[in-house]
């Protein structure tokens, strides 16, 4: 049980460590937030967030898309803050990531009563690149991962003490993490394995069992009550269909076992070697097998919910990226903590603190690039191609969206882009929300020639386009003038660099 006398007792040295760390986290995640582009998905989000702010009819907008729609729905009061909407949008993402950073420490405390360790837990997560990556993007993971640490608490809390306010605040997180993201799923079928931090040799355990297992009935009741809630939404069937688009059914799993089962295993491995760093992922593994062995119980059950969750995403998943297994990694950081915690127990305090520095360097230096350069930082080649390298990064976008309201400030302007949905138009749209004379049309892809509702609209306007070159395939460019080139993050494997191009079209009057 959590020892709530203790823990108000931690002397003023330790309150004061915290106060640092609580800082460290703010500045770290809140610093040069912009510094990475809008992404696409980010910018579907924000702008249906844009919308459903302005149309209170659309709340549930993003059922459209089979998207759980609370991401979303949390983002609105921050545009009411921010005049900066990418900035309104990640700063949800970034007080989520502090939520999952104490969550770790009440968790850590919870099982082990050993506040060092739980500080150790804190930092690993603060100096973590894959926290620290997604902490600062307006993706809906972080705030899974924030009600999936924390659903972990209570749940463990309920098991060694079973009352009803803790069944009542686990239903509910649950639920929130449902109408979140879909694997929140996983939080649900996991719930059975804190039996292993249960006490069958105790007398009268039978009776508290049969408590505890009424209790996690009136946690699902919850969690699918609040879940159920977005049938409210008229296009609530839309999650199990796009579902279908990114998960194999258990048939074709059964036809197929080991694909795409092993690709994906070997990327799950790839991203935690590259974005927890390989010192801490080999502390990970190092604390997995430390806890089993110390442990056992509470290694097993941390272990669970680590391994469970990777494994039946690798065997069902169609399209699988880091950020999808991002509410696993708390717990693999706990691990590492526990390994570190143990070898700064060593007798020769002047090795271990020199350890204990060494583990953070590469780690710390990998934030300082993320902050400041992050084309430099070692990414995982499908996270850096899709943030940083292709049309997925909005490289530009915020810059062409000034140049385009200082024109419409005199001047109608209509302008173009490449696609319907995604970086471009929404990336655009979401700079240039409540924005008077300016309209922005989708055009499609690939851009052969130039779209005759573009051409028409010079009638009355000033006309642009807006489009990435490799999907800019006009030969004769005499009707556009060259406004920008914006360029992407280069290609490592074959220094090749995409640029987002900024055209204004000519009237054949000029």
């Amino acid at each position: 049980m959590l020892n709530l006398k203790s823990f108000l007792k931690l002397n003023s040295k330790f309150l004061l460590l915290a106060a640092f760390l609580i800082l460290a986290y703010f500045f770290t995640r809140l610093f040069n937030l912009t510094v990475i582009p809008v992404f696409a998905d980010e910018a579907i989000y924000i702008r249906w967030a844009q919308v459903m702010r302005a149309e209170s009819t659309l709340r549930f907008l993003p059922l459209s898309d089979g998207k759980q729609p609370l991401f979303m729905w949390l983002v609105i009061p921050f545009l009411k803050v921010f005049k900066d909407p990418l900035v309104a949008g990640r700063m949800l993402s970034v007080i989520s990531g502090f939520g999952t950073m104490v969550g770790m420490f009440v968790l850590s405390y919870l099982l082990f009563s050993n506040s060092c360790f739980s500080t150790f837990a804190v930092i690993f997560y603060l100096t973590s690149p894959f926290a620290f990556f997604f902490d600062r993007l307006a993706l809906a993971d972080g705030l899974l991962s924030f009600f999936g640490i924390w659903f972990l608490v209570f749940s463990v809390w309920l098991v060694k003490k079973p009352r009803l306010d803790l069944t009542m605040i686990s239903g509910i997180i649950l639920g929130l993490g449902l109408i979140t993201k879909s694997p929140a799923i996983f939080f649900t079928l996991l719930l059975p394995v804190t039996l292993f931090l249960f006490d069958f040799n105790r007398k009268g355990q039978l009776l508290r069992l049969g408590k505890i297992v009424i209790l996690w009935m009136i946690i699902y009741l919850f969690g699918i009550a609040i879940y159920n809630f977005l049938r409210l939404g008229p296009e609530f069937h839309m999650i199990a269909i796009r579902n279908k688009d990114y998960l194999f059914s258990f048939g074709e799993v059964l036809k197929h076992p080991l694909s795409p089962f092993l690709s994906n295993f070997k990327n799950v491995i790839n991203w935690f070697w590259t974005l927890t760093t390989p010192t801490v992922f080999i502390l990970g593994l190092l604390g997995i097998l430390g806890m089993l062995r110390r442990e056992r119980k509470k290694g097993v059950f941390l272990l669970s919910w680590l391994v469970l969750p990777l494994v039946a995403q690798c065997a069902v998943a169609k399209v699988f990226t880091a950020r999808y297994v991002l509410f696993s990694l708390p717990v693999f950081l706990i691990f590492a903590a526990y390994s570190l915690e143990k070898i700064l127990g060593i007798k020769r305090k002047s090795l271990a603190v020199i350890f204990g520095i060494a583990i953070f360097i590469f780690p710390i230096y990998e934030l300082f690039l993320l902050t400041s350069q992050p084309a430099r930082a070692w990414l995982p080649e499908n996270e850096r191609s899709g943030y940083l390298e292709m049309w997925t990064a909005g490289y530009g976008i915020n810059e062409a969206s000034i140049y385009l309201k200082e024109v419409a400030k005199n001047r109608k302007v209509l302008i173009g882009t490449e696609g319907y949905f995604g970086t471009l138009p929404d990336g655009l749209q979401i700079y240039l929300e409540k924005v008077p004379n300016i309209t922005i049309i989708g055009v499609g892809y690939p851009i052969k020639e130039i779209p005759d509702k573009l051409l028409n609209g010079l009638v009355d306007s000033r006309v642009f386009l807006l489009v990435n070159d490799t999907r800019f395939e006009i030969k004769d460019t005499s009707k556009l003038r060259l406004i920008a080139a914006y360029a992407k993050a280069e290609n490592l494997k074959t220094g090749a660099m995409e640029n987002l191009l900024f055209y204004e079209i000519l009237n054949s009057g000029n």
